[in-house]
């Protein structure tokens, strides 16, 4: 992770704890429809010249705010959409991500996230599977992330069909996992940007995968469409400890 070589030490901790079991479903998205939600001070990003937005869910374990842990908030899911951009700092690239939803079952997390990032939280009932010993099954295991919004059912589902492995350079795997900053639009049309710190992952291939509901009542119509295709590639990633840091303003 690459520290601001304008500050003399990096913000403090905001969030810590384990991101494990990512399930990471990809597309290919058209520039158009991500250009309105690209934060001010940042640009788009594409691996091999094509946007995308990533589908994932994950397991957030042993999380603390500040520093401590908050009763009943320790464990939890989520499921997010995002996409990727890029900020140029005299020299210095930052990869990002921009959140277009994300879903925890965790109204205290979600209410927090919502007013000191201003990210597009949203608290519904959520639930998992799974089904892999140690992270390392060499036939394959499953990871499925199910969760309910406006009435309306969903499921995420990939099944493991190798161990996991070292993510190769240059590969798509690497673009979408590499991304080490957070970027969110503010209200007033500022922009608020946090480093988020862990070590390279390993990855799952996955065979199967399905995406189950109405994925345009949930994200809109046009990221419905994007939805509905093929991915351009889907994975598990092992994860591990994370540190999410405090968030910083942008200079207009």
């Amino acid at each position: 992770m690459i520290a601001d070589p304008r500050a003399t030490k990096p913000p403090g901790r905001f969030l810590t704890g384990r991101w494990t079991d990512l399930a990471m479903l990809n597309f290919a998205c058209p520039a158009e429809l991500l250009e309105p939600l690209v934060p001010r001070g940042t640009e788009l990003d594409a691996h091999a010249g094509t946007p995308q937005v990533s589908l994932v869910g994950f397991m957030f374990r042993d999380t603390r705010v500040l520093g401590v842990p908050v009763p009943f908030h320790r464990t939890f899911e989520e499921v997010n959409l995002r996409f990727y951009v890029r900020r140029d700092l005299d020299g210095e690239v930052r990869r990002g991500v921009v959140f277009v939803q994300e879903l925890v079952p965790r109204w205290a997390i979600a209410t927090v996230a919502r007013v000191l990032y201003q990210e597009r939280y949203r608290a519904v009932r959520m639930s998992h599977q799974v089904d892999l010993v140690d992270g390392r099954i060499p036939t394959g295991g499953v990871v499925e992330y199910r969760w309910r919004a406006s009435g309306d059912a969903f499921r995420m589902r990939c099944l493991v069909s190798a161990p996991a492995a070292e993510i190769a350079a240059g590969s798509e795997e690497e673009f979408i996992t590499e991304h080490y900053w957070g970027y969110a639009a503010q209200r007033d049309g500022g922009t608020v940007e946090y480093r988020v710190e862990h070590p390279r992952w390993r990855v799952h291939p996955v065979g199967e995968r399905l995406v189950e509901g109405d994925l345009a009542a949930l994200y809109g119509a046009a990221f419905g469409e994007v939805l509905s295709a093929p991915p351009t590639s889907a994975f598990v990633a092992t994860g591990s400890p994370i540190i999410v840091r405090r968030p910083r303003r942008l200079p207009m």
